[in-house]
């Protein structure tokens, strides 16, 4: 009897621009197709607020609207928690808690929910995670580990290359500001593509702080901070060490209200020295014209100081 072919759902937005390789290689692999929803507009911002507590963060809300653009349309939606990758090396709550609040917030929904866990401090690897994810599904354990073996080389070679353009990019000529930000706030299109579109506009190089060796980085984010105990916010201060001294500006780009970054940014602020700083938060108000505003200020402050103005 043949295999009945299954659907997984992928919300475009939070983990997605991190594990988005991984994902979709795997269940490739295991002959299994992949939804992902479409990039992010204002109805997908809507109605994940009215999903959401007033509280929550403006990429939670996000989430959330991206995972209800999927109800109905798969099989499973995949929403994993990860809790840590080991001591000092965290993520932020919400990622711990993720299948817990779609669970809820989606509970009068027939919609299936699949997850995995990675908790390193309580010995959940990922590679034992995607296994166990493989074999619920009814796939052999077997093929869920040489699946997610090959998923893994594809992602490891997806963010090298994506690493080196991003080197390229750091030779050119030219006016840089690096942006400080998770991948989900800078490249979310309703989020922070548009303050990428802006500086490209304006004749400015946008480089990324996340965009770097994630060991390396790692290792490079003592020098800022030797306690800082949340994993993707190590890896960016960690790219703002390497690249501090070779650009024109540093933008901390974040969502309202974040609150590893709104201790991180602080922190950024009162030890990165001799480098003009811009702190923008992003809520969830129509149009772009207040941000459109600081940056060019904070454009022109760089220029007057290297007295181009």
């Amino acid at each position: 009897m043949e295999k009945q072919a299954i659907t997984i759902g992928l919300p475009r937005a939070m983990l997605y621009y991190r594990y988005h390789a991984l994902w979709r290689a795997f269940f490739q692999e295991l002959g299994i197709e992949t939804v992902i929803s479409a990039p992010t507009d204002r109805d997908i911002l809507e109605r994940g607020t009215a999903l959401a507590i007033d509280e929550a963060c403006l990429s939670l809300k996000i989430y959330l609207g991206h995972v209800a653009a999927l109800v109905g349309k798969c099989d499973y939606i995949l929403v994993p928690r990860i809790s840590n990758f080991g001591n000092q090396r965290n993520m932020c709550t919400r990622f711990e808690a993720m299948p817990d609040l779609v669970r809820s917030a989606f509970r009068d929904s027939r919609q299936k929910i699949l997850s995995y866990e990675v908790d390193a401090l309580l010995k959940k690897e990922e590679s034992d995670a995607f296994a166990e994810m493989g074999r619920s599904l009814g796939y052999p354990v077997k093929a869920a580990r040489r699946a997610y073996k090959l998923a893994k080389k594809a992602e490891l070679n997806d963010f090298r290359a994506r690493v080196q353009r991003h080197e390229l990019r750091c030779r050119q000529e030219g006016m840089k500001v690096l942006i400080a930000a998770h991948s989900y706030v800078l490249e979310d299109p309703y989020m922070g593509r548009p303050v990428i579109e802006y500086l490209k506009r304006s004749g400015v190089i946008p480089l990324r702080a996340n965009l770097a060796d994630r060991e390396a980085a790692l290792k490079k984010s003592r020098e800022l901070s030797p306690t800082c105990k949340w994993e993707i916010n190590r890896e960016i201060l960690g790219g703002i060490a390497m690249r501090q001294h070779d650009v024109d500006g540093i933008i901390l780009l974040s969502a309202f209200p974040c609150g590893p970054d709104a201790m991180v940014n602080e922190l950024i602020t009162r030890r990165v020295k001799g480098v003009p700083l811009l702190n923008l938060v992003l809520d969830s108000q129509n149009g772009t014209a207040g941000v459109e505003t600081r940056l060019e200020s904070f454009i022109d402050i760089i220029r007057f100081k290297e007295g181009k103005l």
